[in-house]
């Protein structure tokens, strides 16, 4: 009873805490997924954190208290490795170096209800809980090898970039170029964006299609979201929060710069993170899975790649 009081005050510590925080970020005007990367000797490089000793990518809630974690302390990569990973691959984390909480979210059947189980033969019931961990960035320690601390390659200076171009291609998406807004229609599923050029950055361009490539995953032919809020009320600030962060995950993978695309509803979601401190969890966990899914598709090496930019419709 006690540990299951412990694991409850945990739960509640961890929600309240990170929620906090990203409160904290965006009644600044900051969002915590949208930092200066690139472009200055020293940045951050691009890219989604992950394992160096596992090749695992982390997600969900994870991705938002890792790029913070990088950017705040200038971190030369997306590497991340718990204290034992890095001596378990011939290297040790620096003496006075301090580790990055991230969580990891399961369930577990208690001993009372595994009995319950046995003599009734019912299905058994799960309790969540939540946990705490500590991961040291790359550049956190010494002695590792090489490649775990390599820098993301530079973002091209070509307006159009052929990898993206490829997985805009490779989703299969119903892409109508033209008009002067943004948006997806699910009733008829297809996504509508201006064209690149009259984008006035048009890197901008990307970051949109993945947006709305965001919503676009919600589908019920894919994962099945609710899509049905109307403008102005929480459930449409959820679901804009959701492809916001689908697009920062999906534009980082893509070596592009996430920037916040739709500025004026940064108000709705705090309105949604005050009232629910699980809110953010829920968000960058669909959000990950809608990256996922589109990131999926993904050409497997340059040559797939380049058929596939030759046949874009744009």
């Amino acid at each position: 009873m006690a540990q299951r009081r412990r694991q409850r005050n945990t739960r509640k510590d961890l929600y309240s805490e990170v929620t906090d925080n990203i409160i904290a970020e965006l009644e600044q005007g900051r969002a915590p997924w949208v930092q200066p990367w690139g472009g200055v000797e020293g940045a951050t490089p691009l890219g989604l954190p992950e394992n160096g000793a596992t090749g695992r990518r982390y997600s969900g809630i994870n991705i938002l208290l890792l790029w913070g974690a990088a950017i705040g302390q200038s971190r030369s990569c997306q590497t991340w490795l718990t204290f034992k990973q890095a001596l378990s691959l011939g290297g040790c984390v620096r003496k006075g170096e301090r580790g990055t909480t991230v969580v990891y979210a399961d369930r577990f059947t208690p001993k009372a209800e595994r009995e319950r189980v046995r003599e009734t033969g019912e299905s058994p019931g799960t309790v969540p809980f939540l946990k705490r961990y500590t991961v040291f960035n790359a550049d956190q320690c010494d002695g590792l090898p090489e490649d775990l601390t390599a820098n993301a390659p530079d973002l091209p200076e070509r307006e159009i970039i052929p990898r993206a171009e490829a997985l805009i291609t490779a989703t299969g998406a119903d892409f109508r170029i033209g008009g002067d807004r943004a948006y997806y229609v699910p009733s008829r599923d297809f996504i509508q964006v201006p064209p690149q050029p009259a984008f006035f950055d048009q890197i901008n361009y990307y970051r949109t299609c993945f947006h709305e490539l965001g919503h676009w995953t919600g589908h019920p032919k894919r994962l099945a979201r609710d899509l049905k809020g109307a403008f102005g009320t929480k459930d449409y600030a959820r679901e804009e929060l959701v492809a916001e962060l689908a697009s920062a995950f999906i534009c980082a993978d893509q070596s592009i710069a996430p920037t916040v695309r739709h500025t004026d509803y940064i108000g709705s979601w705090l309105e949604v993170l005050r009232e629910d401190k699980r809110a953010i969890f829920r968000a960058a966990s669909l959000a990950s899975k809608a990256a996922d899914y589109i990131l999926a598709y993904a050409a497997p090496d340059p040559c797939s790649a380049a058929a596939a930019m030759e046949a874009a419709p744009w």
